[in-house]
């Protein structure tokens, strides 16, 4: 699935991931592939990208490692996603 992650500065990650999981305004959720569609805002938290790289934008994420394994994350202040047909836009702070 894509993922495309803009802040008011910049474009951080625009690419192929294997699920993505954010902070929701009622709770952290998984978005995988085939996921229904969805419009959701975002609280304070990390974004977390589950892929084995994030290529040329691995400047904007710090490798971690969670209970669903290891990761890519970013924090924000806030947002909104949007999913649809295996597309993701996440509008971060």
């Amino acid at each position: 699935m894509n993922i495309k992650i803009l802040t008011p500065e910049a474009v951080i990650f625009d690419g192929e991931v294997k699920s993505v999981q954010v902070p929701g305004s009622n709770g952290e959720f998984h978005i995988l592939n085939n996921h229904a569609s969805i419009v959701s805002a975002l609280s304070e938290g990390e974004i977390k990208l589950y892929n084995s790289s994030v290529g040329d934008y691995s400047k904007n994420f710090e490798q971690r490692n969670g209970s669903a394994g290891q990761y890519f994350g970013y924090d924000i202040k806030g947002g909104v996603v949007e999913f649809k047909d295996n597309k993701g836009i996440i509008l971060a702070d």
